[in-house]
């Protein structure tokens, strides 16, 4: 979970190291989000970031008492930019994994993902390494879901991989794939759209354990930060306020 994504090794460590420097509360703190991930993260019709994601940033910013700055950056860039100091933090359902901790520190969870198939009505498509042998299936590039795809179905099916979810929804509105792998959370959320109907999850959840953290750089004293600022909204309520305005159930 993006729910989520995963870089290779060798895109994560490339460049050169900088020294970590502790943003504290009450100083100016840039988050960087994606803004391509409903509900998550996206643009409003105004230009503005909006989703769950960056709801709860100005939660935990509000209970840490900070002056943040929320900030777009395209996912394939966006530990990197962390890295290179654009911004201090990453609040982009980015999933907490072994490879990204070799290079970043994060946070607690602030929420859980599962991932899940999506099919057309009626394909009778088996979501098996059987069933789906000789099928195109899809993902976004840079993900759980992809890595999954490529390391558990990639010498039986056609993987293709893209550089936005709205875009590998698109290609199987097209018919270009049979099936989607995908973080379950935003694609429930397309399937209550217009373009979604005629389409449904297909198969049990595949859990793999997928924790969704705050990413900042190595050694900053953020991380801690934001793990008790976490439980405070969860304690008191904001949280799942919410969580509520997006799922019809709990994510965290």
């Amino acid at each position: 979970m993006k729910m989520r994504k995963l870089f290779a090794v060798a895109a994560l460590i490339a460049g050169s190291l900088v020294s970590a420097q502790s943003a504290t509360a009450g100083d100016k703190i840039r988050i960087a989000t994606e803004g391509a991930y409903a509900p998550f993260n996206m643009v409003d019709s105004n230009g503005e970031l909006i989703g769950f994601d960056v709801e709860i940033a100005k939660a935990l910013c509000a209970e840490m008492k900070a002056d943040c700055e929320i900030v777009a950056q395209d996912w394939d860039g966006i530990i990197p930019g962390l890295r290179a100091r654009k911004y201090d933090a990453i609040i982009a359902s980015m999933s907490i994994t072994e490879e990204r901790l070799r290079v970043v520190d994060f946070s607690e969870k602030y929420y859980s993902n599962v991932l899940a198939y999506v099919t057309k009505d009626g394909s009778n498509i088996e979501v098996t390494k059987a069933g789906l042998k000789g099928k195109t299936v899809g993902a976004q590039r840079a993900t759980i879901a992809g890595q999954f795809l490529e390391d558990n179905l990639g010498d039986v099916v056609d993987v293709k991989l893209y550089d936005t979810q709205d875009n590998a929804y698109l290609d199987l509105q097209a018919g270009r794939l049979d099936a989607l792998l995908s973080d379950k959370f935003p694609a429930f959320d397309w399937l209550r759209t217009e373009e979604g109907a005629g389409y449904a999850f297909t198969g049990e959840d595949i859990d793999i354990n997928d924790e969704i953290g705050i990413a900042v750089r190595k050694g900053d004293a953020l991380s801690g930060k934001f793990s008790t600022a976490i439980k405070a909204i969860v304690a008191d309520g904001t949280y799942a306020k919410i969580n509520e305005k997006y799922f019809p159930f709990s994510i965290y």
